[in-house]
Protein backbone atom coordinates (compact mmCIF):
# COMPACT_ATOMS: atom_id res chain seq x y z
CA UNK A 1 0.00 0.00 0.00
CA UNK A 2 1.05 3.53 -0.74
CA UNK A 3 2.78 5.44 2.14
CA UNK A 4 2.42 9.28 2.54
CA UNK A 5 4.47 11.78 5.16
CA UNK A 6 2.66 13.06 8.33
CA UNK A 7 3.48 16.43 7.72
CA UNK A 8 7.53 17.78 8.94
CA UNK A 9 7.64 14.45 10.46
CA UNK A 10 9.41 11.45 9.62
CA UNK A 11 6.32 9.19 9.75
CA UNK A 12 5.43 7.85 6.51
CA UNK A 13 1.99 6.36 7.05
CA UNK A 14 -0.15 4.40 4.97
CA UNK A 15 -3.12 5.78 3.39
CA UNK A 16 -5.39 3.80 5.46
CA UNK A 17 -5.25 3.42 8.93
CA UNK A 18 -6.99 1.17 11.37
CA UNK A 19 -9.49 3.14 13.52
CA UNK A 20 -10.74 1.93 16.88
CA UNK A 21 -13.42 3.98 18.05
CA UNK A 22 -15.92 1.52 17.91
CA UNK A 23 -13.84 -1.41 19.46
CA UNK A 24 -14.26 0.61 22.72
CA UNK A 25 -17.49 -0.84 23.56
CA UNK A 26 -20.68 0.04 25.29
CA UNK A 27 -20.86 1.75 28.68
CA UNK A 28 -19.87 5.02 27.47
CA UNK A 29 -21.79 8.05 26.34
CA UNK A 30 -20.35 7.42 22.73
CA UNK A 31 -20.37 3.72 22.42
CA UNK A 32 -21.46 1.59 19.22
CA UNK A 33 -22.71 -1.33 21.43
CA UNK A 34 -21.18 -4.19 23.02
CA UNK A 35 -18.57 -5.28 21.12
CA UNK A 36 -16.18 -9.02 20.59
CA UNK A 37 -12.57 -8.22 22.52
CA UNK A 38 -11.17 -11.74 20.32
CA UNK A 39 -12.55 -10.22 17.29
CA UNK A 40 -11.49 -6.48 17.56
CA UNK A 41 -8.22 -7.98 18.11
CA UNK A 42 -7.87 -10.64 15.30
CA UNK A 43 -9.16 -7.51 13.11
CA UNK A 44 -6.69 -5.34 14.29
CA UNK A 45 -3.93 -7.81 13.47
CA UNK A 46 -5.74 -8.58 10.37
CA UNK A 47 -4.79 -5.11 9.50
CA UNK A 48 -1.02 -5.24 9.82
CA UNK A 49 -1.10 -8.44 8.14
CA UNK A 50 -2.44 -6.63 5.27
CA UNK A 51 0.07 -4.13 5.17
CA UNK A 52 -1.35 -0.75 7.31
CA UNK A 53 1.33 0.25 9.35
CA UNK A 54 -0.38 2.65 11.80
CA UNK A 55 -3.93 2.65 14.27
CA UNK A 56 -5.55 5.66 16.18
CA UNK A 57 -7.34 5.09 19.15
CA UNK A 58 -7.77 7.20 21.99
CA UNK A 59 -8.60 7.05 26.14
CA UNK A 60 -11.76 7.82 25.91
CA UNK A 61 -12.85 4.98 23.70
CA UNK A 62 -14.68 2.73 25.75
CA UNK A 63 -13.20 4.35 28.83
CA UNK A 64 -9.40 3.15 28.42
CA UNK A 65 -10.83 0.05 27.10
CA UNK A 66 -9.63 0.45 23.45
CA UNK A 67 -6.48 1.43 24.16
CA UNK A 68 -6.23 -1.81 25.99
CA UNK A 69 -7.36 -4.10 22.90
CA UNK A 70 -4.92 -2.31 20.77
CA UNK A 71 -2.13 -3.07 23.67
CA UNK A 72 -3.49 -6.77 22.98
CA UNK A 73 -3.28 -6.56 19.15
CA UNK A 74 0.40 -4.89 19.19
CA UNK A 75 2.36 -7.32 21.27
CA UNK A 76 5.28 -8.40 19.93
CA UNK A 77 4.19 -6.26 16.64
CA UNK A 78 5.22 -3.23 18.08
CA UNK A 79 8.28 -2.42 15.16
CA UNK A 80 5.26 -2.71 12.53
CA UNK A 81 2.82 0.01 13.22
CA UNK A 82 2.75 3.82 14.44
CA UNK A 83 0.32 4.34 17.59
CA UNK A 84 -1.55 7.46 17.74
CA UNK A 85 -4.10 8.20 20.80
CA UNK A 86 -5.52 11.19 22.02
CA UNK A 87 -5.80 12.88 25.34
CA UNK A 88 -8.29 16.07 26.45
CA UNK A 89 -11.44 14.05 27.54
CA UNK A 90 -11.90 12.31 30.72
CA UNK A 91 -14.13 10.29 32.98
CA UNK A 92 -15.32 10.34 36.31
CA UNK A 93 -15.02 6.66 37.79
CA UNK A 94 -18.31 4.94 37.63
CA UNK A 95 -19.72 7.41 34.76
CA UNK A 96 -20.07 6.92 31.09
CA UNK A 97 -20.57 10.58 30.28
CA UNK A 98 -16.98 12.10 29.36
CA UNK A 99 -15.70 15.97 29.90
CA UNK A 100 -12.72 18.14 28.63
CA UNK A 101 -9.95 18.76 30.10
CA UNK A 102 -6.56 20.13 29.53
CA UNK A 103 -4.80 21.10 32.48
CA UNK A 104 -1.01 19.82 32.81
CA UNK A 105 -1.19 17.79 35.61
CA UNK A 106 -4.23 15.71 33.54
CA UNK A 107 -2.60 15.82 30.43
CA UNK A 108 0.55 14.12 31.60
CA UNK A 109 -2.03 11.60 33.88
CA UNK A 110 -3.47 10.44 30.78
CA UNK A 111 -0.76 10.17 28.83
CA UNK A 112 0.93 7.77 31.54
CA UNK A 113 -2.52 5.97 31.71
CA UNK A 114 -2.26 5.26 28.03
CA UNK A 115 1.03 4.32 27.91
CA UNK A 116 0.26 1.93 30.75
CA UNK A 117 -3.09 0.34 29.10
CA UNK A 118 -1.01 -0.09 25.07
CA UNK A 119 2.24 -1.47 27.02
CA UNK A 120 4.03 0.66 24.91
CA UNK A 121 7.17 3.26 26.11
CA UNK A 122 6.92 6.06 23.54
CA UNK A 123 3.39 7.10 21.55
CA UNK A 124 4.09 7.77 18.36
CA UNK A 125 1.08 10.29 17.58
CA UNK A 126 -0.57 12.02 20.79
CA UNK A 127 -3.57 14.40 19.92
CA UNK A 128 -5.44 16.58 21.96
CA UNK A 129 -8.97 14.95 21.11
CA UNK A 130 -11.44 17.96 21.33
CA UNK A 131 -10.82 21.86 22.40
CA UNK A 132 -13.53 21.31 24.70
CA UNK A 133 -11.73 22.97 27.91
CA UNK A 134 -10.90 26.06 25.32
CA UNK A 135 -9.60 27.83 28.21
CA UNK A 136 -6.36 25.15 28.67
CA UNK A 137 -5.56 24.37 25.36
CA UNK A 138 -2.20 26.00 25.77
CA UNK A 139 -0.97 24.75 28.75
CA UNK A 140 -2.31 21.01 27.74
CA UNK A 141 0.17 21.90 24.35
CA UNK A 142 2.60 23.01 26.17
CA UNK A 143 2.34 19.61 28.49
CA UNK A 144 2.38 17.47 25.64
CA UNK A 145 5.68 19.02 24.35
CA UNK A 146 7.76 18.54 27.94
CA UNK A 147 6.46 15.13 26.92
CA UNK A 148 8.09 14.83 23.99
CA UNK A 149 11.21 16.62 25.08
CA UNK A 150 11.02 13.36 27.95
CA UNK A 151 10.39 11.11 24.89
CA UNK A 152 7.29 9.92 26.10
CA UNK A 153 6.08 11.33 22.77
CA UNK A 154 7.49 11.60 19.31
CA UNK A 155 5.02 14.16 17.98
CA UNK A 156 1.79 16.17 18.22
CA UNK A 157 -1.44 16.51 17.02
CA UNK A 158 -5.13 18.18 17.54
CA UNK A 159 -8.54 16.78 16.26
CA UNK A 160 -11.57 18.61 15.68
CA UNK A 161 -9.99 22.20 15.97
CA UNK A 162 -10.22 25.34 14.47
CA UNK A 163 -7.83 27.36 12.33
CA UNK A 164 -7.82 30.04 15.13
CA UNK A 165 -7.14 27.42 18.23
CA UNK A 166 -4.40 25.95 15.74
CA UNK A 167 -2.73 29.59 15.87
CA UNK A 168 -2.82 29.83 19.26
CA UNK A 169 -0.73 26.50 19.69
CA UNK A 170 1.86 26.55 16.87
CA UNK A 171 4.34 29.00 18.52
CA UNK A 172 4.84 26.75 21.64
CA UNK A 173 5.19 23.79 19.41
CA UNK A 174 4.80 23.25 16.01
CA UNK A 175 1.59 20.89 14.99
CA UNK A 176 2.49 17.34 13.53
CA UNK A 177 -1.16 16.29 12.09
CA UNK A 178 -4.90 17.64 12.21
CA UNK A 179 -7.72 15.15 12.65
CA UNK A 180 -11.17 16.29 11.28
CA UNK A 181 -13.80 14.13 10.37
CA UNK A 182 -14.71 14.16 6.09
CA UNK A 183 -16.09 12.18 4.14
CA UNK A 184 -18.70 12.53 0.99
CA UNK A 185 -21.67 14.24 3.72
CA UNK A 186 -19.27 15.68 5.77
CA UNK A 187 -17.10 18.44 3.68
CA UNK A 188 -16.21 21.28 5.79
CA UNK A 189 -12.74 21.04 6.13
CA UNK A 190 -12.75 21.52 2.55
CA UNK A 191 -13.80 25.51 2.67
CA UNK A 192 -9.86 26.30 4.58
CA UNK A 193 -8.76 23.75 6.86
CA UNK A 194 -7.19 21.66 3.96
CA UNK A 195 -5.49 24.44 2.61
CA UNK A 196 -4.22 25.84 5.94
CA UNK A 197 -2.40 22.47 6.66
CA UNK A 198 -0.88 22.40 3.77
CA UNK A 199 0.54 25.44 3.85
CA UNK A 200 1.82 24.74 6.97
CA UNK A 201 3.22 21.33 6.51
CA UNK A 202 0.59 19.45 8.82
CA UNK A 203 -0.48 16.17 8.25
CA UNK A 204 -4.27 15.74 7.84
CA UNK A 205 -5.68 12.28 8.82
CA UNK A 206 -9.46 12.23 8.51
CA UNK A 207 -11.81 10.04 10.61
CA UNK A 208 -15.18 8.71 9.74
CA UNK A 209 -14.61 8.39 5.90
CA UNK A 210 -17.43 5.89 5.89
CA UNK A 211 -19.89 8.50 7.59
CA UNK A 212 -19.83 5.74 10.60
CA UNK A 213 -21.06 2.97 8.68
CA UNK A 214 -23.61 4.81 6.40
CA UNK A 215 -21.28 4.89 3.42
CA UNK A 216 -20.61 1.29 3.31
CA UNK A 217 -23.56 0.06 1.37
CA UNK A 218 -24.76 -1.95 4.29
CA UNK A 219 -27.40 0.05 5.92
CA UNK A 220 -31.23 0.43 5.04
CA UNK A 221 -33.73 2.16 7.49
CA UNK A 222 -34.78 -1.46 9.18
CA UNK A 223 -31.12 -1.81 10.06
CA UNK A 224 -30.91 1.12 11.36
CA UNK A 225 -34.30 0.85 13.51
CA UNK A 226 -32.53 -2.48 14.45
CA UNK A 227 -29.21 -1.14 16.23
CA UNK A 228 -29.42 -1.90 20.07
CA UNK A 229 -30.13 1.39 22.30
CA UNK A 230 -26.45 1.53 23.34
CA UNK A 231 -25.22 2.36 19.81
CA UNK A 232 -24.99 6.28 19.75
CA UNK A 233 -25.81 6.29 15.97
CA UNK A 234 -29.56 5.13 16.58
CA UNK A 235 -30.59 7.90 18.29
CA UNK A 236 -28.05 10.73 17.92
CA UNK A 237 -25.94 11.12 14.60
CA UNK A 238 -28.46 13.68 12.25
CA UNK A 239 -27.07 11.64 9.42
CA UNK A 240 -28.95 8.42 10.20
CA UNK A 241 -32.08 10.43 10.85
CA UNK A 242 -34.59 11.84 8.48
CA UNK A 243 -34.45 14.06 6.35
CA UNK A 244 -30.70 13.53 5.87
CA UNK A 245 -30.96 9.92 6.15
CA UNK A 246 -33.31 9.10 3.12
CA UNK A 247 -30.74 11.51 0.99
CA UNK A 248 -27.80 10.11 2.34
CA UNK A 249 -29.27 6.29 1.21
CA UNK A 250 -29.78 7.44 -2.07
CA UNK A 251 -26.20 8.71 -2.71
CA UNK A 252 -25.03 5.46 -1.78
CA UNK A 253 -27.05 3.73 -3.88
CA UNK A 254 -26.12 5.97 -7.28
CA UNK A 255 -22.37 5.38 -5.68
CA UNK A 256 -23.30 1.67 -5.86
CA UNK A 257 -23.16 1.06 -9.51
CA UNK A 258 -19.46 3.02 -9.97
CA UNK A 259 -18.46 0.75 -6.93
CA UNK A 260 -19.56 -2.40 -8.97
CA UNK A 261 -17.72 -1.24 -12.29
CA UNK A 262 -14.22 -1.12 -10.84
CA UNK A 263 -15.42 -4.75 -8.78
CA UNK A 264 -14.74 -2.56 -5.59
CA UNK A 265 -17.19 -1.79 -2.69
CA UNK A 266 -19.03 1.33 -1.98
CA UNK A 267 -16.84 1.41 1.73
CA UNK A 268 -13.90 1.38 -1.02
CA UNK A 269 -15.30 4.06 -3.06
CA UNK A 270 -16.13 6.66 0.13
CA UNK A 271 -12.57 5.95 1.44
CA UNK A 272 -10.87 6.59 -1.77
CA UNK A 273 -12.71 9.57 -2.44
CA UNK A 274 -11.32 11.37 0.62
CA UNK A 275 -7.73 10.58 -0.31
CA UNK A 276 -8.36 11.84 -3.86
CA UNK A 277 -7.16 15.22 -1.82
CA UNK A 278 -3.58 15.53 -2.12
CA UNK A 279 -3.93 17.42 1.59
CA UNK A 280 -4.73 14.36 3.21
CA UNK A 281 -2.02 11.80 4.24
CA UNK A 282 -4.48 9.35 5.62
CA UNK A 283 -7.64 8.58 6.15
CA UNK A 284 -8.63 6.28 9.44
CA UNK A 285 -10.90 3.26 8.66
CA UNK A 286 -12.31 1.66 11.67
CA UNK A 287 -12.63 -2.00 12.11
CA UNK A 288 -14.44 -4.66 14.48
CA UNK A 289 -13.77 -7.94 12.55
CA UNK A 290 -11.06 -8.96 10.03
CA UNK A 291 -13.63 -8.67 7.34
CA UNK A 292 -14.28 -4.97 7.76
CA UNK A 293 -10.70 -4.44 6.43
CA UNK A 294 -10.74 -6.92 4.22
CA UNK A 295 -13.72 -5.63 2.42
CA UNK A 296 -12.17 -1.42 2.56
CA UNK A 297 -8.34 -2.11 2.34
CA UNK A 298 -8.50 -2.02 -1.54
CA UNK A 299 -9.10 1.42 -1.19
CA UNK A 300 -5.66 2.31 -0.17
CA UNK A 301 -4.18 1.97 -3.42
CA UNK A 302 -7.22 3.13 -5.72
CA UNK A 303 -6.40 6.61 -7.32
CA UNK A 304 -9.77 8.27 -8.66
CA UNK A 305 -10.14 8.96 -12.08
CA UNK A 306 -11.35 12.47 -12.76
CA UNK A 307 -14.11 11.20 -14.75
CA UNK A 308 -15.27 9.05 -11.77
CA UNK A 309 -14.70 12.35 -9.42
CA UNK A 310 -17.28 14.13 -11.88
CA UNK A 311 -19.65 11.55 -11.70
CA UNK A 312 -19.68 11.48 -7.69
CA UNK A 313 -19.78 15.20 -7.94
CA UNK A 314 -23.22 14.97 -10.06
CA UNK A 315 -24.23 12.72 -7.19
CA UNK A 316 -23.55 14.74 -4.65
CA UNK A 317 -25.31 17.89 -6.46
CA UNK A 318 -28.17 15.51 -6.48
CA UNK A 319 -28.10 15.35 -2.16
CA UNK A 320 -27.79 18.81 -1.67
CA UNK A 321 -30.77 18.98 -4.24
CA UNK A 322 -33.03 16.90 -1.89
CA UNK A 323 -31.83 18.35 1.27
CA UNK A 324 -32.35 21.86 0.34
Amino acid sequence: MQTRKLGYTDLYLTTIGLGTWAIGGSGWQWGWGSQDDAASVAALQRGLDLGINWMDTAAAYGLGHSEEIVGKAIAGRRTEVFIATKCGLVWDEGKPDVYGRLTARSVRAECEASLKRLNVEVIDLYQIHWPHDDAHIEEGWSAIADLIKEGKVRYAGVSNFTIEQIKRIQPIHPVASFQPPYSLIERGVEKDLLAYCAANNIGVIVYSPMQTGLLTGKFTPERIASLPADDWRKDRNPHFQEPALSANLALVEGLRPIAERYGKSVAELAIAWVLRRPEVTGAIVGVRRPSHIEETVGAGDWNLSPEVIAEIDGLLAERERALA
